[in-house]
């Protein structure tokens, strides 16, 4: 072999290594409703899992940077109740306090950054309210 011909395969298999590892990002993430019915009412807790797809293993180290829950579109149309952070004991998993005042479909639509990732993490999740 001469020399030219392995440096284009080095560099031909370092850029296959590069281009494999862009293909990671937010979509290996995913936000699951840890209970996805909950009792309607003033100051109950809604809260989320952050996963990694691949693995299945809870993501500990997340910032949430937005949270918004609004009452289902087909439900109701715009309705929205404001959120409160709260801690929770379950790695993972992220909690808020919220008024859920109508029995229904609510939507929780957050987004979070992943330690050692450049996309942020969107989510929606759907919870009921019930009685």
């Amino acid at each position: 072999m001469t020399r030219k011909f392995m440096l284009a395969c080095a560099a031909l298999a370092v850029t296959a290594k590069l281009s494999g590892a862009a293909f990671a990002g937010a979509n290996d993430y995913v936000f699951e409703p840890v209970k996805p019915e909950i009792k309607k009412g003033d100051d109950v807790v809604v809260s989320v899992r952050l996963k990694h797809k691949a693995t299945g293993k809870p993501v500990t180290d997340a910032v949430i940077i937005q949270t918004r829950i609004d009452m289902s579109p087909d439900a109701m149309g715009e309705m929205a109740s404001p959120l409160t952070p709260v801690p929770s004991n379950e790695p993972g998993v992220y909690s808020f306090k919220t008024d859920l005042s109508m029995q229904g479909r609510w939507l929780l639509s957050i987004a979070a950054k992943v330690q050692g990732e450049a996309e942020t993490v969107v989510g929606k999740i759907t919870f009921r309210a019930t009685r």
